[in-house]
């Protein structure tokens, strides 16, 4: 019997490294049986280290690709990743905008895990303004948050957010300096849930698009957001236990860590 496998439109960067950006999300939500579709929104130039420089794509080209996407596929949930600049932001607004019963997950890569800048005040107004409004879930580590909502307190920034219009907000806790790690959810006005776990050794390139990839796939399976949230986190603290080296820099997530526990 032909398995299902519900289909998800990835945008986002691509990292020639291979443990961030586009091919973290496919590989994500391959290990998760879904169908990856995905339209690039830049181009790097990077490897495990840092990102070195950063070439957006044209917007109208984005949204081309992804008309012609969507004419095709039936589309389960939007997955968005590095934007790297406003025309971009704006131009994926266009199509998800018109997708209102699409689910979109968002993990707003503003920064690169070596350190540089990827966004500009325009593109996090831009952010703002157009994509948290469209946004079912949210996945910023905390500096993200803090930039997006303009708060230190993360609590203020997880409910700011929700004011701006997204219907989750999940502010993960690996950047701050605490024995484990905290990720809290905010839903419904209010701090929702408080997820605690073990601080790994390593600095890994390429957690967060895992984890948001990971939540996408799992709504597309039909999970509701709160359960979605609860097993990506999960899976992608599994993918980080058993993560490897393969340059000089970050650990990257072992995304098929499954395949080795069945051997």
């Amino acid at each position: 019997m032909t398995m299902i496998r519900p289909v998800v439109l990835s945008f986002s960067g691509h990292d020639p490294s291979g443990g961030a950006g586009v091919q973290a999300d496919i590989e994500t939500l391959v290990s998760h049986c879904c169908h990856a579709a995905s339209v690039i929104t830049a181009l790097t130039e990077q490897d495990t280290r840092n990102v070195k420089k950063l070439l957006p794509q044209d917007p109208q080209a984005i949204i081309d690709q992804a008309n012609t996407l969507l004419d095709d596929l039936s589309v389960k949930v939007f997955k968005i990743g590095l934007i790297g600049h406003q025309e971009t932001a704006a131009a994926i607004y266009e199509i998800v905008s018109r997708y209102p019963d699409i689910p979109v997950i968002f993990d707003p890569v503003l920064a690169a895990g070596g350190g540089a800048e990827l966004s500009s005040d325009r593109l996090i107004a831009t952010i703002v303004d157009l994509l948290l409004p469209c946004t079912t879930v949210l996945t910023p580590n905390s500096n993200e948050a803090r930039k997006l909502a303009g708060y230190n307190n993360l609590q203020d920034c997880g409910l700011a957010l929700l004011e701006n219009g997204c219907n989750y907000v999940l502010i993960t806790g690996s950047h701050e300096d605490t024995p484990s790690v905290s990720n809290e959810l905010f839903h419904d006005q209010r701090s929702w849930e408080i997820y605690t776990w073990d601080r790994l050794p390593y600095s890994y390139h390429g957690s967060g698009c895992t984890l948001a990839s990971s939540i996408a796939a799992l709504i597309a399976h039909g999970l509701e957001p709160l359960q979605a949230v609860s097993e990506a986190q999960e899976y992608t603290w599994n993918t980080l236990n058993t993560a490897y080296q393969p340059g000089k820099g970050q650990h990257m997530p072992n995304r098929f860590f499954w395949m080795d526990e069945n051997e």
